[in-house]
């Protein structure tokens, strides 16, 4: 039995490694189960509820934000920037942004901003200051990188786990906001950047994630002994599933800004969205239309839901949904089975 932890981090790597062994141990006959676990705490997985990890991250995260909040608060327009994880989903910054009640604004990849002129980052960190004497700036890694003047020369550079090297956004939007200010002579700032990557990364997981990841490693087992491979286990609907390798790595999940969850975000700190008529036309246009797998409208009975998802019994929904124990007693055409 192999276990492969899947993560987006590198998101070519677990599919690659996955499916190379699948096809070797299928050309040479072995009976070798190969089952997944989602490993990512940025909760950028499709399908699945979420990754185990991202519990701990969002309420780690919430320390950083709590530490900013009191160190701007304590002197005259003070501002604190933290930088959280997110390379392309923002859902760390969104949720820890939501449960802290303490930030002024989130930025995160799926939804642009720009800095100058009227409507801009800079305009709303002015108003603010003026409001309050002092604002929470929340970014994740991967915001605004099509901002950065070294974007460019970044996109061609990887990481040893194939994942592009993305410039420090933390720094550089800190920067942006020291030297427009330092143009203005009527506001004096004071700015603390907070980059708690590294210790949200080493802590212990929480209750909730410890739970999580040992029911995880039961279904991997529980799948392989029942003669599945090819196949992650993961949450969906609440019910624990077998996802075949190839619905979990064909997209990233990401944060839809035309969702009720982004606008509640919007609704918590007062921002202003930063998109233009034309950006939003773009991200409804980008929007992936819901899943069929998630819609309870459409599943109106067993064999019509496994119909449309190729015989997929394991992600089904609702009440229709199949368990551990009964999806054993399915031949699935898509996850391989040991003979």
């Amino acid at each position: 039995m192999l276990v492969f932890k899947l993560s987006f981090c590198g998101a070519v790597l677990p599919f690659t490694y996955g499916s190379s062994f699948m096809i070797e141990v299928r050309r040479r006959g072995l009976k070798v189960a190969i089952a997944g676990i989602p490993k990512t705490i940025d909760n950028d997985i499709p399908v699945i509820d979420k990754s185990f990890g991202f519990d701990t991250a969002v309420e780690e995260a919430q320390r950083a934000i709590n530490a900013a909040h009191v160190e701007s608060e304590s002197i005259e327009n003070g501002i604190g920037v933290v930088k959280l994880m997110g390379r392309y989903s923002g859902f760390i910054a969104m949720y820890a942004t939501l449960a802290s009640r303490d930030v002024d604004c989130c930025l995160i990849p799926e939804s642009p901003f720009y800095l100058e002129g009227k409507g801009g980052l800079f305009e709303f960190i002015e108003k603010r200051l003026k409001e309050n004497g002092h604002m929470v700036i929340v970014i994740a890694e991967g915001a605004g990188q099509d901002l950065l003047t070294e974007s460019m020369q970044a996109m061609d550079q990887k990481d040893a786990s194939g994942n592009k090297l993305l410039q420090d956004v933390g720094l550089w939007i800190s920067h942006k906001i020291k030297d427009h200010f330092a143009r203005k002579d009527k506001i004096a700032i004071n700015l603390k950047y907070i980059d708690p990557t590294y210790m949200i990364r080493a802590i212990p997981s929480n209750a909730s994630d410890n739970v999580n990841c040992t029911l995880l490693a039961q279904s991997a087992v529980h799948g392989v002994m029942a003669g599945y491979s090819g196949f992650t286990v993961g949450l969906v609907n609440g019910r624990h599933t077998y996802i075949p390798f190839n619905r979990i790595t064909e997209r990233q999940n990401k944060v839809v800004i035309t969702d009720r969850m982004w606008a509640r975000l919007l609704s918590s700190t007062n921002q202003p969205s930063f998109l233009s008529p034309k950006d939003l036309d773009e991200a409804k246009k980008a929007e992936q239309p819901p899943s069929e797998l998630l819609e309870g409208s459409n599943c109106n009975d067993i064999g019509e839901a496994e119909k449309k998802e190729n015989n997929f019994p394991h992600l089904l929904h609702g009440d229709n949904f199949k368990d551990e124990q009964q999806s054993e007693n399915h031949a699935d055409n898509s996850i391989q089975t040991i003979n």
